[in-house]
């Protein structure tokens, strides 16, 4: 059966489309447990086969939570084989603690922690160790499972009293709450113990853990899946941490990344931190080589780089990330999956600095180019100034391997010095007042009298700046006064202008009136003979409105009326001589014939100047 599962295509179908539609990937599991619990619910839901039962997800999606919980065998419980504990609790913790400055923070992470009860037992031990007070305040319990009902679950902390059988009754009693029929876990340890999902397969690892606790996990993944895992928790741990795993996992084909403390109670030490790149790698095979020297001096020389004082990555000639070391993998949240990658597609290539042009350049000019105090927005919205270093990496043949970019972080002298320029620049004035109080003060006790008499003479300095500034003030209240002065002549002013503008709307009104009483069409032309008044008759006699008119060369008017012929009666009465009436034939705005006698009037400016000509159109019966 289980043989047949491998093969079965049909299964890895089913598989990859979990994997694809529902985000859960099983593809790293053991093929004959995970078939087994695939043929039960089959079996529930009466499906044939697989492609049956697939069809059966589309159709029932409530049955993908009972597949998953039927997956996810969540078997644990708190002090799980109480020997193990007891070994975590006499020899384990202690070793930690003594690693461990008496305020330095202390992580433990434990996966595959289903409803929570091995990160709670790990709390009660440590709280043990520590007291509650130290234990709020310097530890950090994380708990990660896919599976997100367990979690819930483990979040609330509340147990029946059958899971809570494993409990030694003197912690019971200092770690438990009753409430009804369960128990809650205590209140105040319960805030250090942080839950989340993690899928150890594919979700990067939580770092600089000191003891990470996965027990029963391993066991159902497959060789592959256990050594990329492995990997994980190496690089995981400090490297001072222990690895706590279940009583049926073994890590003898890992030697080279893990040692064994105790193996009776699977109790492991991580072996020395070499380079990001042995993190990443898969475990040495049994029958592998020992490493020659030149090997070992460049793993030194890695080591050196992953344990770099300043941040650092180096980026090769096509442009993928090929390292980070440890300071820049916690500044810029790296993990496993970024190495490898397009260097522009990773958000650091644009901050804290626009780096890629400035790489481009490196490689082609092959020196050095930095950037100076980059401002960069951490993670957690903290802002930080660093030094952008970009070196070109050369072999000996003066090939380009890559560049190397190097992030020195100067926040703290950036503070520093904003915040002196700041003293400074409120300092300056009270510093050259007190300048000479100042050198005075480094004299001699016999100097104390003078230094008072010119701490007097400051003081009386103080006094006159005071009637200064009070002298100031009367001033500006003077000026606040005067504006205030101004401001009632201006409102005067406007009200004599509304009331000037009132009556010119009067006069306006009144000429209109007249205009209106006249019986003939009214035209006053400017001495360009542009229309400045064209009275409503006009608009009756000729058709075109006042605002067609106003503004318009009278000459250039159509209208019924011949204008042209009135251009010699206009000049003469602009230049001050005597005129006649016209009488000239027309047609009115209804495009009847009619008869019309126009009469030029001077209209006079200011003194005897010439301000235009008043046109009085008039039509004539035909007695006239």
């Amino acid at each position: 059966m289980s043989r047949t599962a491998e093969i079965d295509p049909e299964f890895e179908n089913l598989l990859e489309s979990l994997k694809r539609e529902r985000g859960f990937d099983f593809t790293g599991y053991k093929r004959a447990g995970l078939a087994r619990r695939f043929q039960k619910r089959m079996q529930a839901v009466g499906a044939p086969d697989y492609a049956a039962y697939r069809a059966y997800l589309v159709e029932h999606p409530d049955e993908f939570g009972a597949l998953f919980n039927t997956i996810l065998i969540n078997v644990t419980g708190f002090f799980r084989d109480p020997e193990a504990w007891r070994y975590i609790a006499d020899v384990v913790l202690p070793l930690l603690l003594e690693e461990k400055s008496p305020h330095e923070p202390i992580r433990v992470w434990s996966a595959g922690c289903a409803s929570g009860e091995e990160p709670y037992t790990a709390a009660m031990l440590l709280a043990e160790a520590l007291g509650v007070d130290q234990f709020r305040d310097r530890v950090k319990i994380y708990g990660t499972d896919v599976d997100e009902e367990a979690l819930g679950h483990a979040r609330h902390g509340s147990y029946s009293l059958r899971d809570v059988d494993g409990v030694p009754a003197p912690l019971l009693d200092r770690y438990f709450e009753r409430t009804d029929s369960r128990l809650l876990f205590h209140r105040e340890l319960r805030r250090n113990v942080i839950f989340g999902r993690n899928d150890l397969v594919r979700d990067a690892p939580i770092s600089r853990v000191d003891l990470l606790i996965c027990r029963n996990t391993l066991m159902y993944l497959n060789a592959d899946a256990q050594a990329r895992i492995i990997s994980r928790f190496h690089f995981a741990l400090t490297d001072t941490g222990f690895l706590f795993l279940g009583k049926a996992e073994m890590l003898f084909a890992h030697s080279n990344l893990f040692l064994p403390r105790d193996l009776k109670w699977r109790v492991f030490t991580k072996v020395p931190s070499r380079s990001l790149r042995d993190h990443l790698l898969p475990p040495a095979r049994a029958g592998e080589e020992k490493e020659t020297s030149l090997q070992r001096q460049l793993l030194i020389r890695e080591a050196v780089f992953d344990r770099g004082s300043v941040a650092e990555v180096v980026v090769d000639a096509n442009g993928e990330l090929a390292l980070a070391n440890e300071q820049a993998r916690d500044l810029f949240r790296l993990s496993a999956r970024d190495l490898g990658r397009s260097f522009q597609d990773l958000e650091m290539s644009s901050q804290p600095a626009e780096l890629r042009a400035l790489i481009e350049r490196v490689c082609v000019e092959r020196r050095p180019a930095s950037l100076k105090e980059s401002k960069w927005l951490a993670v957690g919205g903290e802002v930080k100034y660093l030094d952008v270093l970009v070196m070109p990496l050369l072999d000996s043949r003066g090939a380009l391997l890559g560049v190397s970019v190097a992030f020195t972080d100067v926040t703290r002298y950036k503070l520093m010095q904003a915040a002196l320029e700041e003293v400074n620049h409120e300092m300056e004035d009270t510093n050259r007042e007190l300048e000479t109080a100042y050198e005075e003060l480094q004299s001699t006790n016999e100097e104390l009298e003078t230094t008072n008499e010119e701490l007097q003479s400051i003081n009386e300095e103080l006094e006159t700046t005071n009637e200064e500034l009070q002298s100031s003030n009367e001033e500006l209240e003077t000026m606040n006064e005067e504006l205030q002065s101004t401001n009632e002549e201006m409102q005067t002013m406007n009200l004599a202008l509304r009331q000037r503008s009132t009556e010119l709307d009067g006069v306006n009104a009144f000429l209109a009136s007249i205009l209106t009483s006249l019986q003939a069409g009214v035209a006053v032309v400017d001495p360009d003979l542009q229309v400045l008044v064209w009275s409503r008759h006009a608009e009756d006699m000729w058709g075109l409105r006042a605002d067609e008119a106003q503004g318009k060369h009278f000459l250039n008017l159509d209208i019924g009326l011949p204008v042209d012929r009135l251009r010699q009666p206009i000049r003469a009465c602009l230049m001050g001589q005597a005129t006649e009436d016209v009488v000239l034939d027309a047609i009115n705005r209804r495009g009847r014939p009619i008869r019309c006698r126009v009469t030029c009037n001077p209209l006079l400016g200011s003194g005897d100047d010439m301000g235009g000509v008043i046109l009085l159109m008039e039509e004539l019966n035909h007695a006239e």
